[in-house]
């Protein structure tokens, strides 16, 4: 049961710890100052919605999204929030490649060079279907997040007002639910597709309470350090490059690798919940799906990192503040027999 929950664990800390999230990004995007308390609803609300997700995936025995969104929206919005759930992965999948190429610019290679090998490695690792994502999460994701928290905590230790907050002045506690609302559909749309594989309940007890709490704490290190370099954001793509720039050069290239994964990990679960939507309906090889779906990805990366991340995560989020919503009232209705 722990190794099972652990694998889903990594599965959703893989979903989640990609380009936007890894690079400061996204968590710069959302909260900032006065966040702590929107962090610690986050925290909350994440639990919550892996459990719903994992829940309803486990008793359906799913392989694939739809089962679980008539569940959540109902039939006449399945629809709506199918299209809406091929959209998000296959834009914000774009936004990971962009995130590849943007990361080997600070080594001084082409930026085409780091979305092409991106590219090749994820499609190569679905000659292995499922198992080959879930055993390199296992393998990445530990570092990854060992990696991260330690130049985080460095970094906290050097700047010790970081840890200073007024939990009297928390006015950012909506970006909590749009922050939440923003992860809402990859975590659908993954965790969908192992719903036949899940043993347990116990499993997924675990899964949702580890990344949450992983997660959330990150998250609020992530966020207090770059309080402390805010006036250099604004020249920096990546903002964790500027809590790195008084850091000798190799922790400059350690933290690239550790960007560059995450990007990775995020970049194979956006492309494994497109392909497992479609693989039913073609009579094709996985990785030839794969390979089909990133070579269509591929030109829509002109546009840069952050102006994906600028644009694209505020207004998913908030056009998931629906679903966010039916999935933390799922088990109230449940409970009391108001599902339809």
């Amino acid at each position: 049961m722990l190794n099972g929950g652990m694998k889903w664990m990594f599965l959703i800390l893989g979903t989640m710890i990609g380009a936007g999230y890894a690079s400061g990004r996204e968590l710069w995007q959302f909260f900032g100052h006065e966040s702590v308390l929107a962090i610690a609803l986050f925290t909350v609300m994440f639990s919550i919605c892996c459990y719903v997700i994992m829940k309803i995936s486990y008793e359906t025995q799913s392989s694939h999204y739809l089962p679980i969104l008539e569940r959540l929206v109902g039939k006449k919005l399945t629809g709506l929030y199918d299209l809406l759930i091929i959209l998000y992965l296959f834009t914000t999948t774009i936004v990971m490649f962009a995130g590849g190429g943007a990361t080997m610019e600070v080594l001084h290679f082409p930026y085409w060079i780091g979305i092409g090998v991106l590219a090749i490695l994820v499609v190569v690792l679905f000659f292995w279907d499922i198992n080959g994502m879930l055993s390199m999460n296992a393998i990445i994701l530990p570092l990854l997040i060992i990696l991260l928290l330690a130049v985080l905590l460095l970094f906290i230790k050097s700047n010790v007002n970081a840890m200073l907050f007024d939990w009297m002045k928390q006015s950012n506690w909506p970006a909590a639910f749009t922050f939440t609302a923003l992860n809402i559909l990859p975590l659908v749309a993954v965790l969908s597709a192992v719903g036949h594989q899940i043993k347990h309940k116990g499993e997924i007890l675990i899964a949702s309470i580890g990344s949450g709490v992983i997660l959330g704490g990150l998250s609020f290190l992530y966020n207090q350090s770059l309080i402390q370099v805010a006036h250099d954001l604004l020249v920096y793509e990546i903002p964790l490059f500027a809590i790195l720039k008084s850091y000798p050069y190799y922790m400059v290239l350690i933290m690239s690798f550790l960007l560059w994964t995450a990007i990775y990990t995020t970049a194979v679960s956006g492309v494994f919940g497109l392909t497992a939507r479609f693989r039913d309906m073609v009579n094709l090889p996985l990785w030839i799906i794969a390979l089909i779906i990133v070579t269509v990805m591929i030109p829509f990366t002109t546009f840069g990192f952050s102006t994906l991340v600028a644009f694209l995560y505020p207004l998913y989020g908030v056009l998931n503040l629906y679903i966010l919503a039916s999935i933390l009232i799922f088990p109230v209705l449940k409970r009391y027999d108001l599902l339809s």
